[in-house]
């Protein structure tokens, strides 16, 4: 499965969401060191909602950690008055923001209720009324273009049968055949009817309306019962149903948008099959014919895409540690305007007149709102992170080196504040997750944390990150642990050419796809004289076999029922070459992962032991792949940061 996290969830974990940088501080501020529990004080910021009029934004703000959750809310910015003001208070969560089409009313999803439902809340005040009600949750919604219907995704009700036999724990599952998945359903506004308007067996993932309101396009898949890529992309009729498969991509795709003339899908999907949605791409309905509008013209992977009013794009890409903006006409890219965010963005959106809201982070900020004409500099509109300014962060030096091939290898370092250049530090190598994702410019807690303890942190975009291409991405193809780590090895050796390092005190870690790396290092050399290695993979056969949709896994290895395949797995497993760890790790898991199981950690602890290696492994109750309980945050932190300093001090 593709270890990547959403930014909700890279905002709780914390400990790998980006590359951590200098606070800028007036001369009467006095300066602080970041610490475990001061390290939860980020809020994020998502879900960015212009409008129909372009005069506000509504957005998420997800609050610091406090006890098991993360209190999201939604908050509005008034252009007219650049006023910035929380919109929803619950003692629950509120989500997805969208506006009605004549912008007096917002719609959202709220846990108020057992199960999550539509909510819509009038703008100049009042109380927010229940749209849906019931035993199901809503996982999305959009209202259609004249406002009187809504479309929504939500699986089937349980019975009163089905609740019976839960009650009296007769609860037996058949996996796959009783699985409820999200249908697609039809809310008429004004009486509260409700209809379902996909099979029940069905899984629908994504829905966008088209701009005559009589059709709703669709991703979904006749067989949710497959651990491959079967998503394909289809058309509803309004009102009775009926359904037309418009496209069937090749691997897999996301982000459905509809052009201003109702006659393009766009989408992001893959270039041939996989590993990860990388391209934008454009569907004509009619014509059921796509084109590659990046793949020759930008060749990076794009994040996210919004058509503008008069049918040109604007699409967020990322390259290297950066994520920016490009303009799409239909014909394809245009020239960079100037004055562009410089700022790194995470996301954005734009309004019919062309206004760009855009969540900014970089050198010298964490997140913030912000607001960008196209014509003149963007300016900063929220001010919800300058808490932050109170801490001494170090800036980071962004470079490249060469690796063992002659391949060119973008990498950032930290170093402590005060740092006497003279003096090789300790090092720890850091790693992300994915392997298709990639280090960026922004708040990283983990590696600024043990800054401030007096490490340099190395945080290399090693072969098989985004950002540097399609070709770059497919380089670790059945080769973890190959050329990848050759990668992290020279870029270490470099430091230490280069006196920065201190040879007989390195150490490595990471999280998922990162923490694989930290194992299987530690299998390959006795380089580095300690590791972390959190939520990682030790078998890759038992991940495969265990994981949550396992397509991901197989694009990289196949299936591991095959000889040949079977032979590439076992040769990337660390648990294979556990007998050659002469170095302590420190292991951490999520109990509740599914996207890289416990049993991997496990398998790993058991090997560690019966070899004699010294181990530790800490799991971590309800916790899924990032951990969200803010003591189990701030003990993560902890450990770490004593588990480096026991064993490089």
């Amino acid at each position: 499965m593709n270890r990547l996290l959403s930014g909700s969830a890279i905002l709780g974990l914390l400990a790998l969401s980006g590359v951590a940088v200098a606070q800028e501080k007036s001369a009467g501020d006095v300066a602080k060191l970041l610490t475990p529990e001061a390290a939860l004080n980020l809020r994020s910021i998502s879900d960015l909602q212009f409008s129909p009029d372009g005069t506000r934004v509504a957005f998420v703000v997800a609050e610091p950690a406090k006890g098991e959750r993360r209190a999201r809310h939604i908050w509005l910015y008034d252009k007219k008055s650049g006023a910035v003001r929380q919109f929803t208070f619950s003692a629950k969560d509120e989500i997805f923001p969208r506006w009605s089409p004549d912008g007096k009313e917002l719609a959202f999803l709220s846990n108020r209720e057992e199960q999550q439902q539509i909510y819509v809340m009038r703008t100049d005040g009042g109380e927010a009324a229940a749209f849906t009600k019931g035993k199901r949750s809503v996982q999305s919604f959009l209202w259609s273009p004249d406002g009187k219907q809504i479309a929504f995704l939500a699986p089937d009700a349980k019975t009163d049968a089905e609740e019976k036999k839960e009650k009296d724990k007769d609860d037996a599952h058949v996996v796959d055949k009783e699985d409820k998945q999200p249908r697609l359903w039809l809310l008429t506004a004004a009486t509260g009817e409700t209809k379902g308007l996909s099979d029940p067996k069905w899984k629908i993932s994504e829905l966008a309306w088209l701009t005559t309101g009589d059709r709703i396009v669709i991703s979904a898949t006749e067989r949710p019962e497959s651990d491959q890529e079967t998503h394909r992309i289809f058309s509803i009729s309004i009102p009775d149903g009926s359904r037309r498969l418009v496209f069937a991509p090749h691997g897999p795709f996301r982000d459905l948008q509809v052009s201003p003339d109702g006659v393009t899908v766009s989408y992001i999907g893959s270039r041939v099959d996989g590993p990860s949605p990388h391209d934008l791409i454009l569907l004509d309905i009619n014509r059921r014919a796509t084109r590659n509008l990046t793949g020759a013209s930008l060749d990076r992977a794009v994040l996210q895409q919004r058509w503008t009013k008069d049918g040109s794009m604007l699409a967020l890409y990322t390259e290297g540690f950066r994520n920016k903006l490009v303009e799409f006409s239909p014909e394809g890219m245009s020239k960079s305007r100037a004055n562009s965010p410089a700022s790194n963005v995470s996301t954005f959106a734009v309004s019919g007149s062309g206004d760009v809201a855009f969540v900014g982070q970089g050198a010298t900020a964490p997140p913030e709102l912000w607001l960008w004409d196209q014509t003149s500099s963007p300016r900063q509109v929220s001010h919800l992170n300058d808490s932050w300014k109170q801490y001494t962060l170090s800036a980071p030096e962004f470079y490249k080196y060469k690796s063992f091939d002659g391949l060119e290898i973008e990498a950032a370092l930290l170093k402590p504040a005060g740092a006497d250049p003279k003096v090789a530090l300790p090092l720890i190598a850091l790693i992300h997750g994915g392997p298709t994702g990639n280090w960026q410019e922004s708040i990283e807690v983990w590696g600024q944390l043990l800054a401030t303890h007096g490490y340099a942190v190395f945080y290399p975009n090693i072969r098989g990150s985004v950002g540097y291409g399609q070709n770059f991405v497919e380089m670790n193809r059945g080769d973890w642990g190959g050329a990848d780590f050759k990668d992290v090895m020279w870029g270490v050796k470099d430091l230490i050419k280069r006196a920065i390092a201190d040879p007989t005190r390195l150490g490595i870690g990471g999280w998922s796809y990162g923490g694989y790396m930290a194992e299987w290092a530690l299998t390959q050399t006795n380089d580095f004289r300690v590791a972390v290695s959190g939520a990682g993979l030790a078998n890759l056969i038992s991940e495969y076999g265990s994981e949550e949709h396992p397509s991901y896994d197989e694009w990289f290895y196949g299936v591991p029922y095959e000889s040949d395949s079977l032979v590439k797995y076992l040769n990337s497993s660390p648990f294979t070459q556990l007998k050659n760890v002469k170095r302590p790790i420190l292991i951490l898991q999520g109990e509740a992962d599914t996207t890289d199981p416990p049993g991997q950690s496990q398998e790993l602890y058991r090997g560690l032991k019966h070899y004699g290696a010294e181990t530790e492994l800490v799991l971590y109750p309800r916790e899924p792949h990032g951990l969200r309980e803010e003591k189990h945050l701030v003990d993560r932190l902890t450990r770490i940061l004593a588990w480096y300093d026991a064993h490089l001090k």
